[in-house]
């Protein structure tokens, strides 16, 4: 199943205090950027996030779920509702998650 639009459109307003937030449609899904790293994406219609540590500990009983089959487990975060957490969350995460690999020329 295909995630919504409206669905995006719904996180993209909670997370509108973050700048440099961005996304890309990849195969009816969404996947999330903070600052040009991938934080995590919106998959049939569930917010997910790379399980970093600073995101287990601040969502310590969140399950880890497969956005798709084949992919590595992500973290379900219920409190899409709660903008401030939503906010901190994507905050603590930045320093541990990856560099962006460099394009190919």
């Amino acid at each position: 199943m295909a995630s919504s639009k409206a669905y995006l459109e719904f996180i993209l307003g909670q997370l509108s205090e973050l700048e440099d937030i961005a996304y890309r449609a990849m195969m009816g899904e969404y996947i999330l950027y903070y600052k040009e790293k991938i934080v995590g994406g919106i998959y049939d219609d569930r917010l997910l996030v790379k399980p970093v540590e600073s995101a287990i500990k601040l969502m310590p009983t969140a399950p880890l779920e497969l956005p798709y089959e084949g992919a590595k487990e992500m973290l379900l975060v219920d409190e899409v509702d709660n903008r401030e957490f939503l906010t901190g969350l994507f905050n603590a995460m930045y320093e541990e998650l990856p560099t962006p690999k460099p394009k190919k020329k």
